[in-house]
């Protein structure tokens, strides 16, 4: 388990660091797990309510103005338009 390198050889760093990673990502699980529980706990908690609620179980919204929404809606259906026609005029050109 444990190295027997000399104290200050590029190994012995290696295998320092290595174990003290380990270490602190133990310990932040553990304290995640008496926070939570397991992350695979909660993570199937949401998904059974996912699956009883049939779909997200929270709402999805932006607090867009009504004003801007309308706006944006004029301004995509005036870019679709665009497109459209250039599309047509390119379809021209290429016939012509």
């Amino acid at each position: 388990m444990f190295n027997n390198s000399p104290r200050s050889s590029k190994e012995w760093k290696l295998e320092y660091n290595a174990r003290t990673s380990a270490e602190r990502s133990n310990k932040r699980e553990k304290l995640d797990f008496n926070e939570l529980g397991h992350m695979t706990t909660v993570i199937n908690m949401f998904l059974r309510t996912v699956v009883r609620e049939y779909g997200i179980p929270f709402e999805l919204k932006l607090d867009v103005p009504q004003e801007t929404a309308a706006e944006a809606a004029l301004e995509s259906k005036k870019l679709l338009s665009d497109l459209s026609e250039c599309k047509s005029s390119n379809e021209e050109t290429i016939k012509g």
